[in-house]
């Protein structure tokens, strides 16, 4: 790489990381920066958050990568495999500094950071040399959402005025709009590090869909802090996007008073299904399943049935298996007659009744079942999903493999847990 090569760092999000053998480590989720001793000076690029396998985000210095190029980061291979903690003398680039509003010094032109350029420089140091920023209104009015969005210009980072206080002025779109192509879990680890404020900013920036996919990768924690901090008809809104047992689990960990007080505002058809998951014991099946599993009756036919396993918004727990019932077909259904797998409906006529093709050698469960019993059933018929029945035979819900899991692993699992850290402790 030559010097003086610039790169924009939004346009590294989510890019492969590789070894010099062509092995990927990972992939780019942000690049740390130092100030200098005063803002006017282009602030130094100390290294790369690289997310690795098992969703941990380790540190990579500058000094250890060797090429840039093509979306493609190519290192030394000597990773440390420490989980990234942001010292307090450090700054994300994305995280911290994309949305950030500024002025030029010449006019005061108001303007607001869109990307961000480092430059390799002789030194073999990276600095923040230049800014992707947009033209913004001195004083918005309600009709400038109509406008044509704002001129956008290159600036230098010393063109600008830095306010000192970097806390203000910052608006969480570019962020969004940096990982607007990636999946939830991926967003979910970007906001776990944000400081509070920040991820509040970026979570009332998504729209209901976006965030509610966001809070179920979340740990509860931070789910908790992010809905308590929303207005209630927005909580509620997210809430009603949310998976019934993922909405369940969020409020089961408030107080009942708040819990409350957020069923009331939801929907009364979606807030229905959330009580009742609430009404189970949390390690039982009734507190671990779904209301929302594909439910057929048993003269619907394969081809049918594929097309409505194939939705794209269907999660593949739930994607795999049809379970087929005597109507209404909505939990809780008329009789439950079995399961039918996808492999199955793969092999069949598209005219075939999906009623002839039933598994009938897996047993519905209790939702009084304890986890213990969940999981034999789940290994001993290779299982991604199991129907829980009510006294009478109807069906009432599934648990699905990952909720199963969730129960099962360590609350931090999402973090990449501590199993790593002893491997390798080598400072940064």
């Amino acid at each position: 790489m030559s010097t003086g090569d610039r790169v924009f760092v939004a346009r590294l999000a989510g890019s492969p990381v590789f070894d010099p053998l062509g092995d990927q480590v990972g992939k780019v989720r942000d690049a740390v920066v130092v100030f200098r001793a005063t803002l006017r000076q282009q602030p130094k690029v100390v290294g790369l958050v690289v997310e690795v396998p098992g969703r941990r985000r380790v540190f990579v210095p500058m000094g250890r990568v060797t090429s840039i190029d093509a979306g493609a980061i190519i290192t030394t291979g000597l990773v440390n495999m420490r989980r990234f903690e942001q010292r307090t003398t450090e700054t994300l680039a994305l995280g911290e500094l994309l949305g950030r509003k500024l002025r030029i010094r010449t006019d005061g032109t108001p303007v607001r950071i869109e990307d961000i350029g480092i430059e390799r420089q002789r030194n073999r140091e990276w600095e923040v040399t230049r800014l992707f920023v947009r033209k913004v209104p001195e004083k918005p009015s309600a009709f400038d959402r109509f406008r044509r969005r704002g001129e956008t210009l290159q600036v230098g980072w010393n063109e600008v005025d830095h306010p000192e206080d970097f806390a203000v002025d910052q608006e969480a779109t570019q962020l969004i709009a940096a990982y607007q192509d990636t999946k939830a879990a991926d967003l979910a680890d970007v906001m776990r590090d944000l400081t509070s404020k920040r991820r509040l900013e970026v979570a009332r920036e998504l729209d209901n869909e976006r965030l509610a996919d966001v809070l179920q990768e979340l740990p509860e924690t931070t789910s908790i802090e992010i809905v308590s901090a929303l207005d209630m008809d927005r909580a509620a809104e997210v809430l009603e996007a949310m998976e019934p047992d993922d909405a369940a689990d969020l409020l089961g960990d408030l107080s009942d008073e708040e819990a409350e007080a957020l069923l009331a505002a939801m929907e009364p058809e979606e807030a229905k299904d959330v009580r009742t998951l609430l009404s189970y014991d949390e390690d039982t099946a009734g507190g671990l399943m779904t209301t929302e599993p594909v439910v057929l009756a048993p003269e619907t036919t394969v081809a049918e049935a594929l097309a409505h396993v194939r939705r794209e918004e269907l999660a593949p727990a739930l994607a795999a298996a049809v379970f087929v019932c005597r109507q209404p077909l909505e939990p809780p259904t008329g009789k439950y007659l079995g399961l039918v797998h996808i492999q199955a409906l793969l092999r069949e006529p598209p005219s075939a009744p999906v009623g002839s093709i039933i598994d009938d050698e897996v047993e519905a469960l209790s939702p009084h079942a304890p986890l213990s019993e969940l999981t034999k059933v789940l290994a001993a018929y290779n299982l991604v999903s199991v129907p829980i029945t009510d006294e009478n035979d109807h069906l009432i819900g599934v648990v699905t493999v990952d909720d199963v899991l969730d129960e099962l692993l360590p609350d931090d699992w999402r973090m990449g847990g501590d199993d790593l850290e002893s491997e390798v402790n080598r400072g940064r």
